[in-house]
């Protein structure tokens, strides 16, 4: 499936308002706080709806996944520097020492990587965070545990680093029955 095709209907467990290139209504919301024009990482991008989001208002974006084909037609974009590796190979987090102003994780999860990514939140920036969470399991995928929030675990990762501005902890109904964890958070180093 491709980003710049018509959208046909929302992403399996895509949360309200998200089809499959729209942005997360999570994201959408606290895309402002992301300070104007700084760097912004979108972690496990997919297909891009969120990279697309931040080049349109004006930041560069570093997207990476394990499988960029679904922003080949972002390659050569301004501003889009685009990273295909494996985050959960066991090696180092690839993007270890850089500062972004919007850190943004939608529907993914590998705790190894977390406090790389609350690290990666520059001074002023912030951390937007929203995946999968336990319970979800009774409504479909993921079920494995290993990919579903533990109760109060994103808050638990940013406790002592970042301020937390708004966090959720619920069950989506529509369009489909889905357990989320949500998060954003702001660095207030600086």
């Amino acid at each position: 499936m491709n980003d710049a095709a018509e959208p046909t209907g929302a992403r399996p467990g895509a949360p309200p308002g998200a089809g499959p290139q729209e942005p997360s209504p999570w994201v959408l919301r606290f895309a402002p706080r992301v300070p104007e024009g700084g760097p912004v990482l979108d972690l496990a991008c997919g297909l891009g709806r969120h990279s697309r989001l931040f080049l349109a208002r004006g930041h560069p974006v570093t997207a990476i996944d394990r499988d960029i084909s679904g922003i080949a037609e972002l390659t050569g974009a301004p501003g889009l520097e685009a990273l295909e590796t494996d985050l959960e190979d066991g090696g180092p987090f690839p993007l270890a020492g850089r500062r972004f102003a919007g850190v943004i994780v939608t529907n993914y999860l590998y705790r190894p990587l977390i406090p790389a990514l609350v690290a990666a939140v520059a001074p002023g920036g912030v951390l937007i965070y929203e995946t999968f969470a336990r319970g979800n399991e009774k409504f479909g995928r993921p079920r494995n545990p290993d990919h579903l929030t533990k109760p109060g675990e994103l808050l638990e990762a940013v406790r002592g680093h970042l301020r937390v501005v708004a966090y959720e902890d619920l069950i989506d109904e529509s369009p489909k029955p889905a357990a989320r964890q949500r998060l954003c958070a702001v660095n207030e180093e600086g």
